[in-house]
This record gives structure tokens, sequence and C-alpha cells, in this order.
């Protein structure tokens, strides 16, 4: 059951926990707690976890006869225990109680969206018909990063006696909620200490085997009322608690407060995390003074980043943006981290930051580029990795890793474990060096989003020119083409990581990473020559920049070879040599087809014999680049690009993509709806409930797809819009769908704070706010006009051409 600003759960189903603990995680872009119980520590029903961005650690396995290493973000001591159970006066306790428990006989949960905190209510009822209430209110403090708190209230009902409790800090936890990683080293903590501080604090600290960060926690226990006057702390090697007793009167509810503190050596400004930590739940207010001042910072961040959608479909937005400002929110400027793919949700991926960026920064470009550039910043600070990674594959530049954690090194894993057929096969998609790309492509778009000319002409520019340094070294000349070439790579699609039969891994001339290789390579030209001329000089000084070195750019910007078969565009050289798949067959049999790869492995075959893709790959070109930029692109290469190409690649595709990935719907929405908007919903139905209906079948439960929830946002955002910002101004091409043809976004737009756009049926309405800012450049389609601060503007949409 949803509401426009909460998400709330009926009743109790073990079997569905997990996939709610994931949508009913909080955090603040600092660390994140899954939305369990407070009354469990773990089991099938659910996966207590807690993350700090950042946060990682590296452990060796054996893995079908091989050593391999991986390095995950880590699952911290959990903060969450407070369990409780009915003493009955003159008789033994009752049993510990939680929602598994056979006495539960009512259960909810609310999500409340605006002011970021989690309400669960139960009824216990034992045999002797006791009834107790529990009401709990949990928040991870969105003002105060390093605070979290639960208050939980107790109300007898018919009954008076007493409710013992216990609360505290569980250090024995390990990297266990992914089922398929359950073979692999997941101890990631040792060096335990506990210990009390005061009556009512206990502690706990601990660090990371190989990364060697050390963690602390301590937890505050306060209660209305309590026998012997203060909690008893309780100590063990590995769990810090706090035991105490509870009267309760028939109808007066009796309260327990719990307030927690986590900070870690990554935090600057600190003598030790265990003394942060303690005197941080020393001077923390009561819960109702937390409570206010967490309301106020969640207001504050909602105000900058507003989406207005009615229905169904704005609920769900909400959910998606709640979900993307607790990954990534103002704190996150201050951290050195990525963009995890899976969020702070959920060890899916091991936390590890992919391209996912690409479908993220665009909607915080326009909302918290403070946060952009602090992303921008982590791949900055990793450049020295990826030229080092560059200069080991015998290539120049900067080769950047498909998967990224701590230092910067490439963390795919080397083996993936086919759940289907229980066989470990080798994992090539490092091959995927179109992550560069998509690095690239957020540089610029932040550049010209913010107007950070500083970034751009500095930081930005070194990115640029080194991954534009890379596809230089990596494209080959072919005589008898008579064009330039990429050769073995493995493009979005995912699928095709060979040639049938191939010793050697990847594939030649991918189609979108050539074409986007070809859009670095012209960016970091055009960049270059536009720098002013001292900021010209340090670069080159810098990076021993060739005066020759942008010239060969242009010319394989220009030559960069794009297949074709049949009149569309080919997803590699080679593709229409494959077999086409028996799609309705295939579903006959197997229902959900979205893994194909897995399904045809278990047969004995391979997805590399077949003309079927995971997710988009060539249609990717239409989600980055609007129909002009792209068809500007092809020119620049010299290679056919009309409306009919366009459309008859997209339908061919269209027909061979199983959906293997969340990412893929949300960019079928996105090309569709300029080319067949009708059919775009569907897509976007898709995307927009991929996660709260799990139609990947399990996965939400691992963890929150970060990228597939931001491109939703930015789908109504940019995509509905056409908004563009580039050469200046903002351009705009509305292509509202007809169950999304209300909605408004309001946007940051350089020194323009909260510009303000709505779609109303046939008309577009843009406002900005009154400032001492210069006027913004409009264009919509193939009118132009200057947009004074204070004013507003109303259009009639022009028709589809």
């Amino acid at each position: 059951m949803t509401r426009p600003w909460t998400w709330s759960y009926e009743g109790y189903d073990a079997g569905a926990e997990r996939l709610r603990e994931s949508l009913c995680v909080l955090g603040n872009g600092y660390f994140a707690t899954r939305g369990a119980a407070s009354e469990v520590l773990g089991g099938p029903a659910h996966y207590p976890g807690t993350y700090a961005a950042g946060c990682y650690n590296r452990l060796t396995s054996t893995v079908d006869g091989h050593t391999v290493e991986n390095e995950d973000m880590v699952n911290l001591p959990n903060w969450l225990p407070l369990r409780y159970r009915i003493c009955p006066a003159g008789s033994a306790p009752g049993p510990w109680l939680s929602p598994d428990h056979p006495f539960l006989t009512e259960h909810r949960q609310t999500l409340d969206l605006r002011h970021g905190t989690l309400t669960r209510w139960s009824a216990y009822e034992d045999d002797a018909g006791r009834r107790l209430c529990v009401e709990q209110c949990r928040l991870v403090h969105m003002g105060e990063p390093h605070l979290a708190a639960l208050r939980t209230c107790f109300t007898a009902d018919g009954w008076s006696g007493a409710v013992e409790v216990e609360s505290g800090i569980d250090g024995a936890v390990r990297n266990a909620g992914i089922a398929r990683y359950r073979d692999l080293a997941d101890q990631h903590l040792t060096g335990w200490e506990t210990g009390d501080e005061r009556p009512d604090t206990v502690w706990l600290s601990c660090r990371t085997l190989d990364s060697d960060i050390r963690i602390a926690l301590a937890a505050r226990t306060r209660a209305s009322a309590g026998r012997d006057g203060m909690p008893r702390p309780r100590l063990s090697a590995l769990r810090a608690f706090h035991s105490l007793v509870l009267p309760v009167i028939a109808g007066t509810p009796a309260v327990v407060e719990k307030t927690v503190s986590l900070y870690t050596s990554r935090d600057p400004a600190i003598d030790s995390p265990l003394h942060a930590a303690v005197d941080a739940v020393a001077l923390a207010p009561h819960f109702r003074q937390l409570r206010a001042s967490h309301r106020r910072a969640w207001d504050a961040l909602w105000r900058q980043a507003r989406l207005e959608v009615p229905g169904e479909a704005g609920a769900i937005l909400r959910l998606h943006l709640f979900h993307l400002l607790q990954t990534l929110s103002p704190h996150t400027a201050e951290l050195d981290v990525g963009v995890p793919a899976r969020g702070l949700h959920g060890e899916a991926y091991r936390g590890h930051v992919f391209w996912d960026e690409l479908f993220v920064l665009p909607f915080l470009n326009l909302h918290l580029p403070q946060v952009s550039r602090a992303l921008l910043d982590y791949r900055y600070r990793r450049l020295p990795a990826a030229c080092h990674a560059a200069r080991e594959a015998g290539r120049g530049g900067a080769m950047y890793p498909w998967q990224s954690a701590g230092d910067g090194r490439e963390e795919t894993q080397q083996f993936h474990l086919n759940p289907r057929s229980g066989h470990w096969l080798p994992d090539r998609s490092r091959l995927q060096h179109h992550v560069g790309s998509a690095i690239a492509y957020n540089v610029w778009q932040y550049g010209q989003a913010s107007g950070d000319t500083e970034f751009l002409h500095t930081r930005g520019a070194e990115m640029l020119v080194q991954i534009a340094r890379f596809w230089a070294s990596a494209a080959e000349w072919d005589a008898a083409l008579g064009r330039y070439r990429i050769r073995g790579v493995v493009g979005p699609d995912e699928y095709h990581d060979a040639y049938p039969g191939a010793d050697a891994a990847g594939v030649d001339d991918n189609a979108y990473t050539n074409v986007t290789a070809a859009w670095v390579l012209w960016r970091a030209r055009e960049l270059c020559q536009a720098l002013p001329e001292a900021t010209r000089r340090q670069l080159d000084e810098r990076l021993r920049l060739d005066p020759e070195e942008p010239e060969r750019w242009d010319d394989i910007a220009h030559r960069l070879h794009v297949p074709y078969h049949r009149g569309v565009i080919s997803q590699f050289s080679g593709y229409e040599e494959l077999a086409e798949l028996d799609w309705a067959g295939y579903r006959r049999r197997y229902g959900d087809i979205r893994r194909l790869d897995r399904i045809l492995e278990a047969e004995g075959d391979t997805v590399n014999r077949y003309q079927a893709s995971k997710q988009a790959d060539v249609l990717m070109l239409g989600y980055l680049f609007s129909p002009a930029e792209l068809a500007s692109l092809f020119r620049l290469l010299g290679c056919p690009l009309d409306d009919g190409i366009w459309h008859a690649t997209v339908d061919h595709y269209l027909h061979r993509t199983s959906h293997g990935s969340t990412l893929s719907a949300l960019v079928h929405a996105w090309v569709l709806a300029r080319v067949h908007r009708p059919d775009a919903w569907t897509y976007c139905e898709e995307a927009l409930t991929g996660d709260v209906a799990d139609v990947q079948g399990g996965t939400t439960a691992e963890g929150i797809h970060l990228g597939a929830m931001a491109g939703t946002l930015d789908f109504v955002q940019r995509g509905m819009t056409g908004l563009e910002t580039r050469d200046q101004a903002l351009w705009l091409d509305p292509a509202p769908l007809r169950e999304l043809s209300k909605f408004g976004v309001r946007i940051r737009y350089r020194r323009h704070w909260d510009i303000d756009l709505r779609i109303r049926a046939e008309q577009v309405r843009i406002a900005v706010p009154a400032s001492e800012c210069p006027p913004v450049r409009v264009r919509l389609r193939d009118r132009s006009f200057a947009l004074a601060p204070g004013t507003s503007r109303r259009l009639d949409l022009p028709e589809d051409p």
C-alpha cells in the first residue's frame, strides 16, 4: 500500500522480508542500514546490514581450484539489535518476541519518504492472553551523518507487569547476504573490543582485515522507567549489550530510546573513531529533538531535488529519489567515494562502482552538482591507477576498470557462478572499456550543466585527454577497410564476450564502443582548442601532450568503423553471421528468459552463437545523445544515419533483447519515446517497477538498482522534456507520454537555482527565479529566446516533426 509520501506493508511475510529490507533502507550518504527487524540478528528471512560509503576490504578465496581476490563493501557491526519479552509477575520470562514468532497477531511497517523514518507496529498475544503492542520508529540522521536512533514504545493491553529489553551492538557479522558468494571468504572484520562508558552507553570497536580501516560504534540506551534505575551492561568478545527490565502498566506506554554513533578511521578531523563515537552519543539529544532536526535536513534536501509527477508513477519516482538521496547526499561531497551500483543497500556486486554513474550524474548535475563533482573527483583520484592499467595492457592514456572500489584497480572477478548449472565460468566483462567513455561523458555533461570551468579545464580536461589517448592507442588502421578498428572488447550487451568457437576474448568494432570513442576523441580535441592559453600550456606540460596528438584524435574520430547489416547498425563486426534464436520456444520452455546466458550455458550452449542481447547496446546511443547530436556524430564519422536506418535499428534490437538488466527497459523507454511513443510506456512501467516488484526475480533483496532508479528520474527530467545543457543554453524538445503528460521539475542550472519547468497537455512553462544572474538562453526546437530572472514563459508544444 502506498500513498504519495509513504511506502507501507500490511502484515508480515517472511518470504518477502529481504525485499522489504532493501526497499526500507535508511541512510544519509555516509552510511545506510537495511530495514531489518531489530529483534533478529539474521537468518533465512532477515539480513541486517550496515554499510559505510567507501569502506572496502580485500579477501582471498579459492574458486574452482583457482586463487582469487575480491574486494567487498564491508558489512559493519549491526547497531539495530533491540529485543524484548514479556515478564509476568511471579513467573518465568516468556520467549523473546519477533515477527517470526507465532505470538505475532498484527504487523505493519511504513516508510515515511518525506521525513526519512521507518515505523514498525506489531502486536503479540501470549498463551495466557497477554497482549503487547510495540511501535518502533527508526532514523539514520540526514543532518548528523554519524548518528542513528530507535524509539521503541511498549503498551500492555489489559495486563500489567514488565518487559525485559536487550539493546546493543552485534559485531559477529559477515558478508553473507548473497547466496552465490557463500563459497567465498566473507570474514572482513577482526580485532574486536567492547566496553561500556557511563551507565547508559556501550561500545564496540574493530578493524578490517586487509584495508585496516578502524570502525567504532557506541550505543546509548535510555528508558522512561526501569527496575534498578539503569541498564546493566553485558559484554562479550563480539557483542556489547544492555539489559533492562521495564515496568508496564495497562494502557500506559513505556519507552526505550537507543541512540547510536558510527565512525571510521577514514573520517577527517577526529583523533580516534572510538573516542568520536562515544563523545557523539554523549552529546546527542533525545529522540524527539533528533527526529525534529532530521526532518529539517530532509525538508531542505527535498527542496533541492524536487520532482512532481502525479499518481502511482509519482509515488514510485519519489521512492526512487528517496533511495538516490540516501546513497548520494550532500554528505557524499565530503567523501572519496563513487556510485555503488546497488546503493548502500546490500552486498550484490560487492558494492563496486561500475558505469552506473552514467545514469545517475545527469540527474544530480541539475540538483546537487557538488555531489556530481565529488563523484568525478573519485574518478580523478584513480586516474594514475587507470594510466598504470593502460601501460600494463600496452596502451596509452587511461584504461579505467569496469569494476572499481577502493584504490582504482580492476575489481572485476575472474570467474562467475552460473546458479543454474553450478559451473564457475571465466568472467570477461573487464573488457568493457566503454566505461572510460562513460566517465568522459559525465565530465562533459557536468561542465555543461554546472558551468564549472575550473573543474572542466583542470581535472576534467586531464581525464578527457587521457581517455582519448587510450582510444587513440586502441584504434588500429585497416588499410583494406579504409577505417580504424577497435578490437577485442565487450559492449554494454555483456552477453557477447567472444566469437563462437574463438579462443580470443572480446568482439571487434562494437558500434556503441566505437561511436562513443569517436565522441571522446572529438570532445577532447575541442576542449584542448578552447582552453585558455595558460591553462593549455599547463596541461601540455603536465601530460607531456604532443601538439600532433589532437590532430590524430581528429583523424581517428572521423574514420572509426561502424558496421552495418541489412540496413541496420550492427552491434559489432560479424554480428549478422550469428544464428537467430527461437525466442518463442525458449519463452514457452522457461517463462522468464532474462538471464538467457545462464539458460543456454546450462544446456551446454552459449549465447555467443546468437543474435541475442542481455540489454540495450546499440540503442544506448539514443540514450546518450539527442537525435540531432547523434546524427551529427554519424556525419562526423562519415556513416549513414537517417530516420529510416535508426528506426529499423531500434526495431531490430527491440525483438532480440532479453532485458537481463534493469537498465535495459529504461533505455528502451527513452529511445521509444522518440521513435515510437505508444510503445514507450510498457518499458517505462517496467523500469519504474523494476525494484518495487522485483522483476529480476530476487535481485532487489540483494540491494536496489541505483542506476535504474536514478534513470527513471532522469527519464522525466531530461528524457520527456528533451532537456539538454549545451552551448551555453537550455535546449528543450518535449516528448511526454500519454501516461505521463503532466509533470514538473525544478532544476539548478549554473548560477540559477530552482528553474521551474512544467509540462501540461500541449504546453511547456519555464520560470526563472529572481536573481542578479544573466538571462537564461532557451532553445525549443527551432525557437530561441532569453528568459530574464524573475520571469516566466508559456509555450505551445510544436507537433512532432
